[in-house]
């Protein structure tokens, strides 16, 4: 008797699992019904006393089809973003100014530690006390414009503006990842200071752009809330007491770890003279870079060896892991044509810890009036962001329906959803984007150029296909001799006709 109410309460939890995953499948499907998709700029601003974050819609559709967030930090010269941890991966790049970034791995040694021969962030930077309250750090990175910064779930890190002007940095937060186990919401954990002092005072100055419904209007409570914007950080729960005995300090210094009368917001202000023991400023030419680097072989037995999970020691895979890439070093181009522009990838192959994160990033340039070929992405959603000048963009469906007909400009955001056709044309200014894709290998299949879809196909099949004679299909094949990126000469009169 009991084994078979065993087998039935088996049967019946396996049978709700079903119901569930399903359910939350055909929402999933649902919400990449996209008839009409917008260029996005942020919907909010977060005011801190040495900078902002700007910070784009959550629940707009476009970012609930491809499961992703999208942030700005404004950093003002001195500013420090204070310490904290997200409940899903995260992939930030560096769009102006400089920086050092601090990434606290669980577990790993402090390997950064004072010595007379040791740079110091600032200048006059003072020694440590006496020889036993020397301080010691795990490692920090020196940031330039360019470089893509990898954060893995759940690990704590911060961010300082040690240059002269405003560092901004773009983080890209993949909601959806296998290794955020709670909701679909960007959570950040604050480690420090009071989050909610300076969010509250914003939030009552904001004007709402358009009226809201009460559904809306919970959803932008959530974001907010997942942002740490109505709240103060995680030791602000705990009682000073236990907080006390857990640092072995007294109750006063436990106070001001839950930062309850801390007014600074988020991103605080603490000059240039931090003490922090950094690496040297690295100022080798990309070739001497490159040349440092190791060979593809290597990195192909690395790849292969580590295949599997993190298994082959912590020391190895974790401590030693590399966090940053500066992707618009020009040997990460993958893709360059001199009069149409060029297309560095970085996926987990150059950047292995991109395999652990599933996430990957494509930095395009286009001159002016030049078109990247109209292609799809087979494996992942992209999320692209214009740097620099303006993108003409078009989108189409699975139906041959046009979801997006515009002009992307610098600082705005559309969401290219997985297998939706796509193609850009630079403005008469040129552009810049960087995309961000979820799949540390995202391929692209191009429709036109010497490598494409359609110069693959038979020329009797691409004749009947389209109803085109011998010749127009050998025309149609054959006639582009780019591959990826096409120079305006190539283009101009044709295609893309620039928008009114």
């Amino acid at each position: 008797m009991a084994s078979k109410a065993t087998l039935l309460l088996a049967f019946t939890l396996l049978f709700a699992t079903c119901i569930a995953r399903h359910q939350q499948r055909q929402q999933q499907q649902h919400q990449c019904q996209l008839q009409n998709i917008e260029a996005l700029e942020p919907i909010e601003v977060i005011q801190a006393e040495a900078g902002v974050t700007e910070i784009w819609d959550a629940y707009d559709q476009q970012f609930q089809c491809a499961g992703v967030d999208f942030i700005r930090h404004r950093i003002q010269p001195g500013g420090l973003l204070l310490p904290s941890y997200v409940n899903t991966p995260i992939l930030a790049f560096v769009e102006r100014g400089r920086g050092i970034q601090g990434v606290i791995l669980s577990g790993c040694p402090e390997t950064y530690e004072y010595s007379q021969e040791q740079q110091f962030s600032g200048e006059g930077g003072r020694r440590g006390g006496g020889e036993g309250n020397q301080d010691r750090h795990q490692k920090v990175e020196n940031l330039k414009e360019g470089d893509v910064v990898a954060i893995p779930t759940g690990t704590a890190h911060w961010l300082h503006n040690d240059g002269n002007t405003e560092l901004v940095v773009v983080v890209f937060l993949d909601t959806q990842n296998h290794e955020n186990q709670l909701d679909e919401n960007q959570r950040r954990f604050f480690l420090a200071g009071n989050p909610q002092a300076q969010a509250q005072s914003q939030q009552q100055q904001q004007r709402q752009p358009r009226q809201q419904s009460p559904q809306r209007q919970r959803q932008r409570q959530r974001q907010r809330q997942g942002q740490g914007q109505n709240a103060g950080n995680i030791f602000n729960g705990f009682t000073p007491e236990l907080i006390a005995q857990s640092f072995n300090v007294d109750q006063e210094t436990a106070q001001k770890l839950q930062g309850q009368n801390d007014q600074r917001g988020h991103i605080v202000n603490v000059g240039q003279d931090l003490q922090i023991v950094r690496p040297p400023q690295d100022r080798r030419s990309p070739r001497q870079q490159q040349e440092q680097r190791r060979s593809p072989r290597q990195q192909q037995e690395q790849q292969q060896g580590r295949r599997g999970g993190w298994s082959n020691g912590v020391e190895e895979t974790i401590c030693s892991m590399k966090f940053k890439v500066n992707i618009d070093n020009p040997s990460q181009a993958d893709f360059v044509n001199p009069q149409a522009g060029s297309i560095a990838n970085l996926n987990s192959f150059k950047f292995p810890i991109l395999e652990h994160l599933r996430l990957s990033v494509e930095r395009g340039e286009l001159r002016p009036n030049a078109i990247q070929s109209p292609h799809w992405t087979i494996n992942a959603h992209n999320l692209l962001y214009v740097t620099e000048g303006a993108l003409r963009v078009q989108i189409v469906d699975n139906q041959g329906n046009s979801v997006f007909d515009n002009e992307l400009r610098e600082g705005q955001v559309v969401v290219i959803p997985q297998n939706f056709a796509v193609i850009k044309r630079a403005n008469e200014q040129g552009s810049r984007w960087v995309s961000f894709k979820t799949n540390d290998n995202a391929m692209i299949a191009n429709l036109a150029g010497r490598v494409s879809a359609i110069s693959s196909m038979p020329v009797d099949v691409v004749a009947n296909a389209y109803q085109l004679s011998r010749e127009e299909a050998q025309q149609l094949k054959f006639s582009q001799r780019e591959t990826v990126l096409f120079a305006p000469s190539f283009s101009r009169g044709q295609g893309i006709r620039a928008s009114a």
